[in-house]
């Protein structure tokens, strides 16, 4: 007989205080591989479904189209049956192509002369037999019956693409190409390295050729995509117009014939300050000719001239820098003649003998500065110019209301043409009456509302 308290095994350990074994006494488990057949018989999870995440996402999506739109279409309101295509072939001689048209019903022998004049697009890489458009030569005439400028597609453009297009900006068109996708062709991505001719925008417009398929695919810079499905027109011409930063191409045509017109569209303005070098308008040459005698003579000095006309602008709110796209007249010319000549023309508000900054509006404070004058507005010395403010009974303003007014146009900033070194040019031949350009700012004086006549300086200086 074994003492209960006699150890079974001398090796046995101790009973810990809490009824249960030391710590040191755990369970392990090793991890066994599973072979891929149990793997695959797993059901992958479910994924959630958050609709609110969703609706989050696609509020984010219109409102990221809605701030920065990429393209734009519509349609022009013409019967295909008024449209006729004209273009010469390669021998010679002139065809007419009439509207609308389905080669699946009949092909008209004009259609046939002018895909044989045609060439094939160039496509890269390995896979160019998958892609298979045609574009008319572009040494070879033709034209349409169509005028785009007889259609507000432009304003349409501008205003959908180009909301922030500088005023006396205008857009233009040229016609491009005439491309052709036949039964089971596609035209491969067209990217904007083709295209650097200063367009800002590309206007497709299709003829009325009936094909199915032939989507047209728009790609902006950041990698947006716009599918854009086509159909031949059975009542109006359709259109599409999308950034010059684009590139675009064209979907597998299943059936029929796509064809359309190509138009690149640029931004204009009339004059030398046109966001692109080419403007609508240049001064004559006789004009230009006048100006060498003058700016040979005023070499290393700042030159000024008033403007001759009226422009409906407040000084105290507006600068007289954004004044150059209204520009008119003379003023417009002698402004865009000194751009030709290579110097840079700015435009100052003037009154009384003196000028603003070019970053600065004509702003008379209301309150009296005859505190700051000792009580005695008439200590000040006399200015040389007289201020055109008219006051009550057209009588001229006192020599003290002239000095008080001095003071405060120099607290709004502007500075006598002498301590600016600008030399202003008039016409010595000139009478008294002679045009000059007014613009109007009110102002309080001794409790009276008035009004100080401001002048426009277009100011150079000669290198």
């Amino acid at each position: 007989m074994y003492s209960p308290s006699t150890p079974l095994y001398g090796s046995a350990r101790p009973i810990v205080s809490d009824g249960s074994r030391s710590p040191n006494l755990t369970f392990q488990v090793e991890h066994v591989s599973r072979p891929p057949s149990a793997m695959a018989n797993r059901s992958p999870p479910e994924p959630t479904y958050d609709p609110e995440f969703i609706y989050r996402e696609n509020v984010s999506k219109l409102i990221g189209a809605k701030a920065r739109p990429f393209s734009v279409s519509g349609r022009i309101p013409l019967d295909p049956s008024q449209l006729v295509l004209f273009f010469r072939s390669k021998t010679g001689t002139t065809h007419s192509l009439d509207f609308p048209i389905d080669i699946d019903y009949n092909t008209p022998p004009a259609l046939d002369v002018l895909i044989a004049a045609c060439k094939r697009y160039p496509a890269p890489g390995p896979d160019s037999h998958l892609y298979e458009s045609f574009y008319y030569p572009p040494n070879l005439p033709l034209t349409t019956s169509l005028e785009i400028a007889n259609h507000p597609i432009l304003d349409a453009v501008r205003n959908t693409l180009f909301p922030t297009l500088p005023v006396g900006h205008y857009l233009t068109v040229r016609r491009e190409t005439l491309d052709v996708v036949l039964t089971g062709g596609r035209m491969a991505p067209q990217p904007r390295t083709l295209r650097n001719d200063g367009r800002i925008a590309t206007l497709s417009v299709g003829l009325p050729v009936r094909f199915l398929g032939g989507s047209l695919i728009i790609r902006n810079n950041d990698g947006k995509q716009e599918r854009l499905d086509t159909v031949a027109p059975t009542s109006d011409l359709e259109w599409t117009a999308f950034l010059g930063e684009c590139e675009y191409e064209v979907e597998t045509v299943t059936k029929g014939c796509r064809v359309s017109i190509s138009y690149a569209i640029f931004a204009k303005s009339f004059g030398a300050t046109a966001l692109t070098p080419d403007p609508l308008l240049n001064p004559s040459q006789p004009f230009l000719d006048l100006l060498p005698p003058v700016l040979q003579m005023s070499r290393g000095r700042k030159i000024a001239f008033l403007l001759t006309h009226d422009y409906d602008v407040d000084p105290s709110v507006l600068l007289a820098e954004s004044l150059v796209p209204f520009l008119k007249g003379g003023d417009s010319l002698l402004y865009h003649a000194l751009k030709l000549y290579k110097l840079a023309p700015v435009l100052h508000w003037t009154a009384g003998g003196y000028i603003w900054p070019i970053g600065r509006p004509v702003e008379i404070f209301n309150d009296e500065p005859a505190s700051r004058t000792n009580g005695s507005p008439s200590a000040l010395p006399p200015m040389r110019g007289a201020f055109s403010n008219s006051p009550p009974g057209g009588l001229p303003p006192s020599v003290g209301q002239v000095d008080m007014l001095r003071v405060r146009v120099e607290e709004s900033g502007a500075v006598p043409l002498a301590d600016a070194e600008v030399t202003l040019l008039t016409d010595w031949r000139a009478p008294e009456s002679a045009p000059v350009g007014k613009a109007r700012v009110h102002f309080v004086s001794e409790g009276m509302l008035e009004k100080l006549v401001v002048n426009v300086l277009l100011v150079v200086f000669v290198i």
